[in-house]
């Protein structure tokens, strides 16, 4: 019996045994995993990875501080002056005839056959435009608004206006606009005679009808390549001294600002250079006005309703010098453009020029040729009242006589 019983005892402890080498690696590993997560608590516990608000609230405005410059807050001030224009206008389409027969009879039998037929077309078109003052006034490209029948303004805010055309100048290519409203966002004018050649500049507008996605101006960035570019006249109108830029421009940009570091506008994005008639794209050869000529254009639109270009000088015809008049006339000088005929009571009659004048300046700039009048005159921003001055010879004596350009009468 005590045999029994002891091999009993030893197979119960050799169970045991057994049990407790199976059990101890899982409760050895349980242990372990909770010293782990004993161990990684602290890094998730909040009260260990709390960090200071006041700290971090420092660390972002210092952080946003640094982002900031001279371009971002210009930017900043002058985005809500910023419009998207969007026009609607009427082109005059000509379908002519198939029929070529230039013979009067069957024109006479048939004449809906060969007659050209003439209707107008809806076209939509858009822009960009800039506020320059709290009551609405606008500005933006003539060539923006050219026979529109409708000119809808969006601003920054995603309102609408429909605008009014207080007046329109052609030749400068520069266009004023109205939209009622008080307390308007506006960009104050610069000083387009003291800009520096590489300072930087911003272009803000409405390229590709952007601006309707979101109401906001696409802004561009770059330097004033160049001042004084002279294009002369190009589809009726005159662009000299212009602002060359490489910040990006393109279509839908005409008629938005140009402006300074400083938050001035000191032109008036109006048409790229691309290289090829092929290419529309930028190339970083942009052209702006300056503001201080739009500033007179502006000033007298806002005061007159437009700017009469249509003067009478009164000079008919004249002749360039050749060594046969000047020895004819005894002249000393061989260069110049004599005046052959003036018309009767004209500008130019009444300021006392006289027919066989020779014009060797106007406005002191040099005059050799008819050319050179032709040329002058044409490239200047001549409107009704303004005044010239022509220096002359008569007997071989300099005499200058300052010409008022009056209405053509005609």
């Amino acid at each position: 019996m005590k045999l029994k019983s002891q091999i009993v005892k030893m197979i119960l402890y050799s169970i045991s045994f057994l049990l407790m080498l199976v059990i101890n690696p899982f409760s050895c590993q349980e242990s372990d995993q909770n010293n782990k997560v004993q161990k990684a608590a602290p890094f998730f516990a909040s009260e260990t990875v709390a960090v200071d608000s006041s700290l971090a609230d420092r660390t972002n405005q210092e952080l946003y501080s640094e982002r900031q410059n001279a371009i971002t807050r210009a930017v900043t001030q002058v985005s809500d002056a910023i419009v998207g224009i969007n026009v609607t206008g009427l082109r005059r389409v000509v379908q002519r005839s198939p029929f070529s027969i230039d013979d009067p009879v069957w024109r006479a039998i048939f004449p809906e056959l060969f007659r050209d037929r003439v209707y107008e077309q809806k076209i939509k078109s858009l822009g960009s435009g800039f506020i320059i003052s709290p009551d609405g006034y606008i500005i933006t490209n003539e060539h923006v608004v050219e026979n529109a029948t409708e000119v809808l303004v969006t601003m920054t805010n995603g309102e609408k206006c429909k605008s009014e055309i207080i007046g329109s100048d052609k030749l400068t290519d520069i266009a004023v606009l109205k939209i009622e409203g008080g307390h308007l966002a506006y960009i104050p004018a610069g000083d387009s005679d003291n800009l520096i050649v590489g300072e930087w500049v911003i272009a803000l507008g409405n390229p590709f009808g952007l601006f309707d996605l979101n109401d906001k101006p696409t802004v561009t960035v770059g330097v004033i390549s160049a001042i004084d570019r002279d294009w002369g006249r190009s589809d009726e109108r005159l662009y000299m001294d212009m602002i060359q830029t490489d910040a990006a421009i393109n279509h839908g940009n005409s008629g938005g600002p140009l402006v300074n570091a400083l938050g001035q506008v000191i032109g008036m994005n109006t048409f790229i250079f691309t290289g090829s008639r092929y290419q529309e794209g930028s190339i970083g050869i942009g052209f702006a006005i300056p503001i201080n000529r739009i500033k007179k254009v502006v000033n007298e639109i806002r005061e007159r309703g437009s700017i009469d270009r249509d003067y009478w000088l009164g000079i008919l015809d004249g002749q360039d010098l050749n060594p046969y008049i000047v020895r004819a006339l005894n002249l000393k000088v061989d260069k110049g453009v004599i005046i052959t005929r003036l018309e009767i009571n004209s500008p130019a009659v009444k300021s006392g020029l006289r027919e066989e004048d020779v014009i060797i300046k106007v406005n002191n700039r040099t005059i050799n040729s008819r050319q050179d009048l032709v040329t002058l005159l044409s490239n200047m921003e001549l409107k009704v009242g303004d005044f010239l001055n022509f220096t002359v010879l008569r007997d071989n004596r300099e005499l200058t006589i300052k010409v008022k350009l009056e209405a053509n009468p005609d």
